[in-house]
C-alpha cells in the first residue's frame, strides 16, 4: 500500500496548505498596486552618475514622456490577461525615451516579460518579445553610453524575467495535471472497490434470496389447499437460506484481510485496542496511546475508528519499519471523535522521498478516507515538516452515514498528501 495519497478537503473544515501571496489571493488588488508602483519609479527616478538612482526634479516630471509613462503603467495592470499585447505596448512607450534621462522603463517591460511567460503558452511572440527588450537595452545602452557590462547584464535580466515565468508555468502546469491524476486514481480505486463487491454480493447472494423469495410465496399460494407442499416449500426456503448464509460467511471471508478469515466473531472495537497495540510491538514497532474517549460509541463508530487505526499502524510498520516511534492519539471532542497517529519516520526500513514520490495513492489510505467520509467525516495524510507521518481523521458520532460518492478535493496550489 503505497502512502501516496491526494489530498481530499473534509466537511466543514478548511485543510491547511501552502501559503498564498497577495498575487493569488488578491490579483486584481496586487496587480494595481503593482503598476501603480512601476509607474511612479519610472517617473520620479533617474539615472545618476556612478550606477546610481536619483529622485528625478518636479520640474522634470512634467515633460512630454509622462504620457507614455501613463500608457506603460495603465496597460501592466492587464498583464495577466492580455500579457503579449502588454508587452508590446510598454516596448513601444520606451522605444521613444531611449538614450534619454527618460529612458527608466527598464522595470515595466521587466515585468511585462515574466508575465508573457508565466500567464501565456505562447512560443512565438514571447522570444520575439526578449528579442525586441534585448535590442532596446542594447541601443539605449549605445546611445547614453553605457559599459559593455552593463548593457550584457540588462540583457540577461530581460531574457531571465520571460524564462523564470515559463519555467513557474511549465511546473504549475504539471503540478494540476498531477493532483488530477491522483484524484482520478482515487476515485477509480474506490469505484473498483465497490464494484467488486457489488458484483460478489450479486453473484454469491442474489441468486439465492431470489429462490427464496419465489419459494415463500408458492408456499403461501398453497397453504390453505396444499399444506404438505407448503412445508416442502418452507422447507426448500430454509435450505436455500443456509445455503445463502453460509456462501455470505465465505464471501465476508474472502473480503477480510487474512489475519481476520478464520472465524466470525464480534466486530473489533476500540476496546480491543491493547491487543492490537501488543501485536504490532511485537512486531518490532514502538507504540505509545493516549486515549481521551470516555463515552461509549455507536458501534459503526467504534469500528471504522479500530480499522483506521489498525491500518495506519500496518502503514507506519511497512513504509518506516521496526523501531518506528509511533503515538496514537483518541480524543472525544463534543459530538465527533479524532483520531491522530503519528510517527517519526526513523525505523530501519524508511523509503527516501526521491524514490516514492510520483507514486499512485495505494488502497490503504484510500480506504480510510472512505470509511472516515462515509460516516459523515474526513481524513487527512501527509507528511510531517520534521520527518515522519501524519495521519488525522474526524468522526462524528451523531448523525446518519453518508450513502454517496465520497467527496475529493484538490489541494491548493500542490497535491496534498506527500509521497512517504
Amino acid at each position: 500500500m503505497n502512502r501516496t495519497v491526494p489530498h481530499a478537503e473534509t466537511p466543514g473544515r478548511r485543510v491547511p496548505g501552502r501559503f498564498r501571496g497577495p498575487f493569488t489571493r488578491w490579483p486584481r488588488t496586487a496587480d494595481a498596486v503593482l503598476a501603480t508602483a512601476m509607474f511612479l519609479a519610472a517617473v520620479v527616478l533617474e539615472d545618476a552618475p556612478g550606477d546610481a538612482m536619483a529622485v528625478r526634479p518636479l520640474t522634470r516630471v512634467l515633460s512630454p514622456a509622462l504620457p507614455l509613462f501613463v500608457v506603460a503603467g495603465a496597460a501592466l495592470y492587464r498583464r495577466r490577461r492580455s500579457p503579449v499585447a502588454v508587452l508590446w505596448v510598454t516596448l513601444a512607450a520606451w522605444a521613444p525615451t531611449l538614450g534619454s534621462s527618460y529612458s527608466t522603463m527598464g522595470g515595466i517591460v521587466i515585468v511585462a516579460l515574466y508575465a508573457v511567460g508565466r500567464h501565456t503558452d505562447d512560443t512565438r511572440w514571447g522570444p520575439l518579445g526578449v528579442v525586441a527588450a534585448v535590442a532596446a537595452v542594447t541601443v539605449d545602452g549605445l546611445l547614453r553610453p553605457v559599459p559593455w557590462g552593463d548593457i550584457g547584464f540588462g540583457a540577461v535580466v530581460m531574457s531571465g524575467a520571460w524564462y523564470l515565468g515559463r519555467r513557474l508555468r511549465l511546473r504549475a502546469g504539471r503540478a494540476a495535471r498531477l493532483r488530477q491524476e491522483q484524484v482520478a486514481e482515487a476515485r477509480r480505486i474506490v469505484t473498483e472497490e465497490r464494484s467488486h463487491i457489488a458484483r460478489e454480493l450479486h453473484d454469491v447472494v442474489a441468486h439465492r434470496v431470489s429462490m427464496m423469495t419465489v419459494q415463500a410465496g408458492a408456499a403461501r399460494m398453497v397453504a390453505a389447499e396444499d399444506p404438505r407442499g407448503a412445508l416442502e416449500a418452507m422447507a426448500a426456503v430454509e435450505e436455500a437460506g443456509r445455503q445463502a448464509l453460509d456462501e455470505l460467511r465465505h464471501l465476508l471471508g474472502v473480503l477480510r484481510p487474512e489475519a481476520e478469515g478464520d472465524g466470525l466473531g464480534p466486530q473489533p472495537g476500540l476496546a480491543d485496542l491493547p491487543r492490537l497495540v501488543a501485536e504490532v510491538r511485537e512486531a518490532g514497532l514502538d507504540v505509545t496511546v493516549t486515549d481521551g474517549v470516555r463515552a461509549p460509541l455507536p458501534a459503526r463508530v467504534d469500528l471504522s475508528a479500530y480499522r483506521i487505526v489498525q491500518e495506519a499502524l500496518t502503514n507506519v510498520l511497512k513504509h518506516s519499519g521496526p523501531g518506528t516511534r509511533t503515538e496514537v492519539r483518541l480524543r472525544g471532542e463534543g459530538d465527533g471523535l479524532t483520531i491522530e497517529i503519528l510517527d517519526d519516520g526513523r525505523g530501519a526500513a524508511v523509503r527516501s522521498m526521491s524514490g516514492a514520490h510520483g507514486g499512485m495513492p495505494g488502497h490503504g489510505i484510500v480506504g480510510m478516507r472512505e470509511r472516515a467520509v462515509l460516516l459523515g467525516g474526513g481524513l487527512d495524510a501527509g507528511p510531517r515538516p520534521g520527518g515522519g507521518f501524519r495521519l488525522t481523521a474526524r468522526l462524528p458520532v451523531t448523525g446518519e452515514p453518508v450513502t454517496g460518492e465520497p467527496v475529493t478535493g484538490t489541494p491548493r496550489g500542490e497535491p496534498k498528501g506527500e509521497p512517504r
